[in-house]
């Protein structure tokens, strides 16, 4: 077993020469149970079979085999950088549908698109209360849809809140998403990317070829929303972009807000700045107070 490298995106991933994959955070999972803190519930189940796309979903501790009461649902986007993947569920009372889909480099992108695609699909289905899931013909309220994802999820979350708009996917009410120190990147450099160091800026411009080889480079759409020419089509109404001070993706975010204002879209976009944290910080120490902070942002998004 060699020790040397191909590709090296610590802290996302590494590939060695020997085809040893390294997935650096992101990867451990908990088996589906019922919390016994916040009282939520959860399942895993297969969106497709081939290919093979699953999801964990999560039910608010107020719901009982005997309930019909309905609750906004949550759309997440798991894995990390495209290669990796209960609290907000119990506080913001949804139910929620947490995406796994397949991941670079083994299913370059657009395989994750994809993937999340189906599932979007495969929650509509459940509309009309004739779903192949009770959990969700019972519980789910489809007009009262949101989308989330942190970093390279939240670019996810973003394209599919554009495919429901640009496709015009009636099933079900997208009412907003939510992106969490989203993972976008352009050919010219914005803000304080100018004064990131050259290993910097490789990383990310790196990063984004290795999950999706094909790519018409940094300024494709699916990494730069700004050379999008339906990004006025978004699906939603209104969308929450969260950023952190220090991360060095923060005017990626900031700048998203802007392109999209100026696109002709009618809804409202709101940017929360959490000082002194770096990117995905809530994901290191969720229960520090400005990652308590930002969620308390988060589930008022979702409860408006």
């Amino acid at each position: 077993m060699s020790d040397e490298l191909a590709h090296d995106f610590f802290p996302v991933i590494r590939v060695y020469k020997d085809g040893r994959i390294d997935r650096l955070w992101g990867e451990a999972t908990l088996p589906a149970s019922v919390d016994p803190q916040t009282g939520v519930e959860s399942k895993d189940v297969v969106i497709s079979a081939a290919p093979l796309v699953s999801a964990r979903l999560y039910l608010p501790k107020a719901t009982t085999p005997e309930s019909t009461q309905k609750f906004p649902i949550l759309v997440y986007f798991h894995g990390g950088g495209f290669c990796n993947g209960r609290l907000l569920h119990s506080e913001a009372n949804v139910v929620a549908v947490s995406v796994e889909y397949r991941l670079a480099p083994e299913y370059p992108l657009p395989a994750a698109y994809e993937d999340s695609w189906s599932s979007v699909k495969w929650v509509e289905s459940h509309f009309t209360g004739t779903g192949p899931e009770e959990w969700l013909n019972q519980h789910a309220d489809l007009n009262r849809v949101f989308f989330s994802g942190d970093s390279a999820r939240a670019n996810i979350a973003h394209h599919m809140g554009l495919r429901v708009g640009s496709e015009k996917l009636a099933g079900f009410k997208l009412k907003g998403f939510v992106l969490v120190h989203p993972y976008f990147w352009g050919e010219e450099l914005i803000g304080g990317e100018l004064a990131l160091s050259e290993s910097q800026r490789d990383f990310f411009a790196g990063l984004w070829r290795f999950c999706y080889p094909l790519t018409s480079g940094f300024d494709d759409p699916f990494i730069n929303p700004s050379k999008d020419s339906k990004l006025g089509e978004l699906g939603c109404e209104k969308v929450l972009v969260c950023v952190a001070e220090k991360d060095m993706l923060k005017d990626r975010g900031s700048y998203y807000s802007e392109v999209l204002k100026k696109s002709g879209w009618n809804g409202v976009v709101e940017v929360s700045e959490e000082q002194e944290e770096d990117h995905v910080f809530h994901l290191i120490n969720p229960s520090c107070d400005n990652a308590v902070t930002m969620m308390k942002k988060v589930v008022s998004f979702m409860n408006y």
